[in-house]
Formats: structure tokens, sequence, C-alpha cells
């Protein structure tokens, strides 16, 4: 299309007829969130839930302020900025697309060193609610616990006013707001984190607890952390996201693709209110943890099943992998045998039924989802993701294999390179201890489960150890695809 209209308040009536666009007046948003992390997760998840209830009417006082701490943030707060903070959402569906402009977002906080700006904005009594999505690994965790020696903490403590992290920024306009007396705002952890709100809430009162017992105990008193799930899939922006916008004759420089599914369970624990997010599809209820299991064993965890598998074999998304024989059977089988017998039903799925839908949503042509993006950081993923089902496993004395394959294609996967011997670059947080390890494994394949960072106590478990080392040892010596037929092969056995 040769003529493109440039998103922005000002042309939202010059785009095309079948682009739904916001109803309300910008100008009579107010804020009430501030959202740090604020990525394509976020515009197409939590953003849209205000967004759709601020078309109904509601919600004008709950706008999103977004901000970021990391310098390549600025990049991000630029190109929302050149377009009113409106994102264009493309929802990619085999049946029908869908194309709306939100704008919930109405600001983005400078990124400065020292976090300034996001102090002072969420001191502001405005703010209710500081939610995030700064990533599995963003947690500073470290055997269960808050890494308290991390160095990035312990810079924050130098600089209280000016701290590096988000959960420095944190700590300092809380104790902004007890000196002020406004009261405390809920942290909302929107990340895929087995009990995400206990973990942020863990880390912010311990960051707390290093300069400021009294301030700790006061937000363990007064602050709320609600647990929630999260669950949408929302691929990286690139050139072909680039390119369909501007099929649509938009030009949107930070446009966000996402499947037609979301669900959001939240823990109704909020200390300053939040807005009626159940009207518009959320779920609200006590019992989070059991849709978090459901979510974060199936869908995350098969991910990793997918993701490790297609780029040790070159297969680059994860519709693709999904479509492939040997690892789609590799995926349906860990799924049902190993994973699918420690997840409790739902209100409105049982863990079958939810498998089901996960493995279209997988399969989805339209989703251009990479398997490097999904296989990013997998240390993290890993243990949150599929060490408790292999845990549940050895605990029960069931068979634990095709789990024990899914880590050592994840071993393979850190030795760099693919089956066809192209490299893989750098993908994970702590890639530099990662290819070590897994040359060491060629040699002890047990090295690799002795992470105990990682894997804790089930990497001395002898069922474990022998599974994995017997796998490991195939796909060095066989392959990958010969070492899937082998396990695949068993179920037949």
């Amino acid at each position: 299309m040769d003529e493109l209209t440039p998103l922005s308040l000002a042309t939202l009536a010059a785009l095309p007829g079948t682009v739904e666009v916001p109803r309300y007046d910008r100008d009579d948003l107010t804020p009430g969130i501030v959202h740090i992390g604020l990525g394509n997760f976020h515009r197409a998840h939590q953003a849209w839930y205000l967004h759709r209830l601020m078309q109904a009417g509601a919600a004008r006082d709950w706008a999103v302020v977004g901000a970021g701490v990391r310098a390549y943030d600025t990049a991000m707060r630029d190109r929302l900025a050149a377009q009113d903070w409106l994102t264009t959402l493309i929802q990619l569906d085999p049946e029908r697309a869908a194309v709306e402009v939100t704008g919930a977002m109405i600001d983005y906080l400078p990124v400065q060193d020292g976090n300034r700006a996001l102090v002072a904005c969420m001191t502001d009594p405005a703010i209710h609610i500081v939610s995030l999505t700064v990533t599995e690994g963003g947690y500073y965790r470290k055997g269960g616990a808050c890494d308290t020696d991390h160095p990035d903490l312990q810079a924050d403590l130098a600089r209280p006013d000016a701290p590096h992290t988000a959960f420095g920024a944190i700590v300092a306009a809380l104790r902004a707001r007890r000196a002020a007396g406004t009261g405390p705002f809920t942290v909302l952890s929107c990340d895929n984190l087995h009990n995400n709100g206990d973990i942020v809430r863990d880390t912010v009162v311990s960051r707390a607890r290093l300069s400021d017992p009294d301030l700790a105990d006061w937000i363990v008193t007064e602050a709320t952390f609600p647990n929630s799930m999260v669950d949408c899939i929302v691929p990286a922006t690139g050139e072909a996201e680039l390119a369909l916008v501007r099929s649509l004759g938009i030009a949107d420089s930070a446009p966000v693709t996402h499947e037609a599914f979301r669900h959001w369970v939240i823990e109704d624990a909020f200390c300053a209110g939040r807005p009626p997010w159940e009207e518009v599809g959320a779920i609200l209820t006590d019992e989070v943890h059991v849709f978090e299991a459901m979510k974060l064993r199936i869908l995350n965890g098969g991910h990793q099943i997918l993701a490790n598998a297609g780029e040790l074999l070159s297969v680059a998304t994860i519709s693709e992998a999904a479509g492939h024989p040997l690892i789609a059977a590799l995926f349906d089988r860990v799924e049902r045998e190993e994973i699918l017998p420690f997840v409790r039903p739902v209100p409105g799925f049982t863990p079958e039924a939810y498998l089901d839908l996960v493995t279209r949503r997988f399969a989805n042509p339209k989703i251009v989802d990479t398997t490097r993006r999904v296989a990013f950081d997998g240390s993290s993923r890993h243990t949150g993701f599929i060490v408790p089902s292999l845990r549940d496993g050895l605990a029960a004395g069931r068979s634990i294999d095709g789990l024990a394959l899914v880590e050592a294609l994840w071993a393979r996967y850190c030795l760099g390179t693919r089956e066809d011997g192209s490299p893989i670059a750098p993908n994970d947080p702590i890639w530099e201890r990662l290819p070590a390890r897994a040359a060491e494994a060629r040699q002890t394949p047990t090295a690799w489960l002795d992470m105990a960072d990682i894997y804790g106590e089930i990497g001395t478990h002898p069922t474990f150890r022998n599974a994995f080392t017997r796998h490991f040892l195939s796909l060095i010596t066989m392959g990958v695809e010969a070492t899937l037929r082998a396990y695949l092969a068993t179920a037949d056995a």
C-alpha cells in the first residue's frame, strides 16, 4: 500500500474503517498505574484489558504510565512518543484477523540514570498500582530467595535516592509515601513465575530490609502483592510484523501481533483499589495457583520442549516445531505422560482440554514466534517450567524419562551449535557459564545436573541422573533425530 497513515491521535479518523480505534477522549484519562518493563506482552495483554474497560466508559482514572530502567528502553519510549503512546494490535488467527488501536497508556517516563522520574511518579498518591513485566530472570533470585548480594541490589544501597533497579525504585517510592502519609500502592507482577506475587514481595521487602528494617515491616503490613497468571502468545516485533502493519495502511513503528486467546487470573488483593477487570474477562479469585500451575507447566513447559528441539534441528518457529513429526510427538508424549498427571483441573478446563487448546495455539501458522525467542533464558524457564514437573514425577515414582530428554536437549543446545553445524548465538543471561558446563557434560554428563541453582536437590536423584546421562550421550553420539526416534519407539515397547 503506497499511502500510509502515521499513527497518532490526530490521524485516528483517517485510519481504515476496519480498524477499531479508541472511542474515549484521551484528555479525560488520568493515570492510576505505573507499568515497569513496557514491552509487547504488556501492550497486548494488561493494557488491552484496560483499553476494553475504557471503551465501555469505565476505568478513566486507571490509565498507564510506562517506565523502563534499562538504557535500551529509551528506543521504545522514543517510538511510542512519536505516535502519542498509541499501539496497533493485530490479532492473528487462522480464521480471521482483527486490528485495533489501543490508548490505555498516556505517558512513558524518561529513562534516567538513578530513575528519579520513576520514583517521583510512583510517589504520586494518584498511583495505586505498580505492575511489572521484567522477565522470569529479572527478580534477583538465588537458591529460592532474593539474592541480596547481587551487584545491582548492592549498587542500590549506595544510592538509595537514585536506585539502579526497578525494585530499588519501588522501595524509594514506598519510603517517600510512608513519610508523606499517603499509603502504599499494590505491586502486581505479570511475569510467568510460580507465586509471582510472593516472589515480588520477597524481592521488594528483602531490598527494603537491607537499608531500612522499619520500612520493610511497614511494607509487609500495608502493601499488597497479588499473585497472578497471564496467558497470551505475543511474538516479538520484527520486519514481518512491521510489513504487516504497513500492509494495513498504518505507519506504526512499534506494532504488536498476538493470538486471539487471552487469559488473566488475579488474586483479589489490592491495598489501594483496582480497575474492574472482571467486567472484561479477567478472573479474580483466591485460586490463582491452580490456574497458574496448569498454564506454567503445560504451556510454558511445552514451549521449552518445542524450542530447544526446534533450534537444534534449525526449525525457525514454534508453529513449524509443532508441525514437525518428531518434535510434535515428543511434545505430546511428555505432556500427556509426565506433565498432565500432576496438573489439577480449573473451572472451564481439564488438563487434557487445556493441552488440546495449547496444541492448537502452538500450531497457529499466523503467529510467527521464533524458537530462539522462546528458548531465551532457559536457565530461568527450565527452572520454573520443567523442574517442578520433574520434582513431582520423581516424588511419585513415575517415569521422568521424557522430561530428562528435554533437559538433555537443553544441555545439547547450550553447546552452542545446531545439528547442521551452524552456531547458536548466546541466548541466556548466564550464557557465559552454560557452554562450558555443557562441554564438561560431554565427558561427565551429570556435571550439567550439578548446577544446584537450576536443579536443586533433584539434580542428585539417581533416576534423573541415569536418564539424563543416557539421553545426553545419545544426542552427542547419535544426534537429535535418532535420539528422538529411539525415545518415541519406547512408547510401543
